[in-house]
Formats: C-alpha cells, structure tokens, sequence
C-alpha cells in the first residue's frame, strides 16, 4: 500500500445560494480544489453526498461532476453513508490512490438542501435513521439526538449548560472562517432560551440546514511534491458501522462506530489520542461533540461536557475543537460536510489556516452513529 497525501484543497461559502445549482457549487468545489493543486487532470473522482435524489431529483452524480467539470471520461461514482457520506467519500479515494489503482483521485461532498422546504428536509433526514422502525412512528432525527441527550443527563449527572458550550465555541471560531455560514459568536444565555425543537436541544444547539460543496485532491507520497511544497499526509482512516437504529445498541451514550474507527485508524497511524493537536468533531447537535469527544478517547465517559465547559476545546485549549465553526457554525450540508473538516484540517496542517498545528483528527458521523469515518492527518514524518 502506498502512502497517500493531499495536495490540494477547495471549498465553496456554505449557505443558501438560490442562484447556484448543485452542479455549479460542486464544480466550483472541485476546481477551487485543483487550482489549489496546480493541475487540470485526475484519473479518478468519488462524490459523497446523502440524498440529491430526493434533495434535487438527480442522481448519477460521478457523470454529472465529471461532465460539467470537464474531467472527461474518468472513474467517477458517488459514495452514501448519510450524513457520514463525505467521510466514507474520503476513504474510498485515499484507498484508489493507495491500492494503485489512480494516480490523482479528485474526492468531492456536495449537497443541495434548501431547494425543498423544511418539513420535506425534516423527511428526507430521518432516512439516515430506521426508515420502517423510528422514522415510521414519528420520530424526527432531532427527536433522536434529544433522547441521546437526555440520556447522557441522566446517566452523567450533566446540565444543559455545560454540554451547550459546544455551539458557543463553533461560532466564536467561526468568525474568522469567510466560508462560514454563521460569522457571528454567540452566548450560552442564547443557546440555552432560543426555541426549543426536541427538548432538551433548541435552535442553537443544531447545525442548519443549507448547501455546500468541499474537495481534496489526493496523490500518491511519491508525486506529492509535484503538486506543492506542504502536502498533508493521510496518517490514518477508517469506517465502521453500527446498527442503523438506536433501539438496538447496549447504549446511546457512546458510538461504537467511532470506537472501532478511532481504534483502527490510531493503529494505522501508530499514535494515540495523546498526540492529537486538534479535532473536527461532527457537531451537528450539541450532545454529539460531547460524546465524540469521549468516544474518540480524549475522555472518560461522562467527562465530555466538563472538558468543553472549562475551554479546554477553545483555541488555546487542550484540544481545539472544529476551529473554523464545526458543523453548528460553518454549517453542515450533509453529504458535504466530511470533506469540509478534512480541507479544514489539511489547511491548519499546512499552515494556511487558523491554527499551526503538525496534525489533526477528524470525525464524520452518519445517522446517529450508524456510519462514522475517522482520519488522522499530519505533515511528512
């Protein structure tokens, strides 16, 4: 197997732009991201994304990217792993670059969300979830995470206001983000009275919905410096899976998808939580960077909301988390959003981003834990 780098990255400004298609961001994605690379050729090019047939009635996105980019007639397919699709995107690209089988392998998220209207999102959503045993009785994929949190509160002796620290510290970071969908920081006071949608998590406690698209371009170690002088290595990536329902786990509190995947990509990287400088944790509701941050082995369990609250996730913290906004602030448009905290990652890696770190762990949870991809980057050895 041989080493894999990235050696370029792009993204477009996540929000609502009504006057762009999902073919148009994921082109301007995928081009910002070549550009970046100093090339006009891939021999490969992996899509995630959860649901454009739903989202836009249109599948068959390898053809369209491919098509509309210009890439000609190369291997392109899409990846689904809901929520977790960018993820699981990542990690089929840095295995065609690995195994041999491409040279140059272009891996893009993208997802139009908000060409449907909100109850049609909240549907679409909840197929991430048990679509014949949750979804079918009513139950929202917000409704999910608040049970989770509500659970860990009683389990865990936790308040509201420690685990809300969380979006608190996503959109200080996203301030100085220019792709960010929320520049602007909030208070704990905000989060805590904004309205309720699935008690005990409101407004400010979930990610948005909207759209976005986010590329990488990977290579192999050898032709890495062809592309650039400060490629970031993949040091460790892996997917694991768990059951589909959360009715069906020995607990909600913690992801065994993120356990396995941390485990088997901290042994490919032969590191240990420990060594991590900073991590993109899959925010997307509140409770979630708290249980990651667990589950990914920074703290014992039940140790998560405390390490948050005491800014040890702050920039300048122990561990700075989602350093660009995470998914509350930056925003999460779903089948986007893996690639997103990877260029987000590689950025600070290769010190063109907010912080100078030398690597990074990233997270990307699909459904409630169903699907969840880990990676660890880090410069040349």
């Amino acid at each position: 197997m041989q080493d894999v780098a990235i050696v370029g990255v792009g993204c477009t400004p996540v929000g609502e732009p009504w006057d762009k298609s999902l073919r148009e961001i994921a082109v301007d994605s995928t081009w910002n991201a070549l550009d970046d690379a100093g090339t006009d050729e891939v021999d490969g090019l992996v899509v995630g994304n959860m649901s454009s047939g739903n989202f836009i009635d249109q599948e068959s996105l390898g053809s369209l990217i491919a098509d509309y980019g210009g890439l000609g007639n190369i291997s392109a397919f899409k990846v689904e792993g809901a929520c977790g699709s960018a993820g699981a995107a990542f990690k089929a690209g840095v295995m065609a670059v690995a195994s041999g089988y491409h040279d140059v392998v272009c891996v893009t998220g993208v997802e139009k969300m908000t060409d449907v209207v909100g109850n049609s999102a909240t549907k679409i959503l909840a197929n991430a979830c048990d679509r014949e045993y949750e979804a079918i009785h009513g139950v929202t994929f917000v409704g999910l995470n608040a049970m989770i949190m509500k659970r860990y509160m009683h389990d865990y002796k936790v308040t509201r206001e420690q685990i809300s620290t969380f979006p608190v510290n996503s959109h200080k970071n996203g301030v100085k983000n220019p792709n960010a969908m929320f520049r602007r920081e909030i208070s704990l006071d905000t989060v805590l009275n904004s309205p309720m949608v699935a008690d005990p998590l409101t407004v400010m406690d979930c990610a948005p919905i909207c759209d976005g698209a986010a590329s990488v371009i990977l290579t192999t170690r050898e032709r890495a410096r062809e592309f650039t002088d400060t490629p970031v290595f993949i040091k460790g990536c892996s997917v694991k899976v768990d059951t589909i329902g959360v009715h069906d786990r020995a607990t909600v509190t913690s992801m065994a998808a993120t356990k396995a995947a941390a485990k088997d990509a901290f042994a490919q990287a032969k590191m240990e939580p420990k060594d991590i400088q900073t991590a993109e944790l899959h925010d997307a509701f509140s409770i979630m960077g708290v249980i990651g941050l667990e589950d990914l082995g920074f703290v014992a369990a039940g140790k998560g909301a405390k390490f948050a609250a005491d800014g040890e996730i702050a920039i300048g913290g122990k561990l700075p988390c989602c350093t660009m906004g995470g998914l509350k602030a930056r925003g999460h448009p779903v089948g986007a959003t893996g690639v997103y905290q990877i260029v987000e990652l590689a950025k600070n890696i290769r010190g063109d981003g907010v912080i100078d770190v030398e690597n990074g762990i990233a997270q990307n949870i699909g459904g409630t834990g169903s699907t969840v991809s880990v990676a660890i980057l880090g410069r040349d050895d």
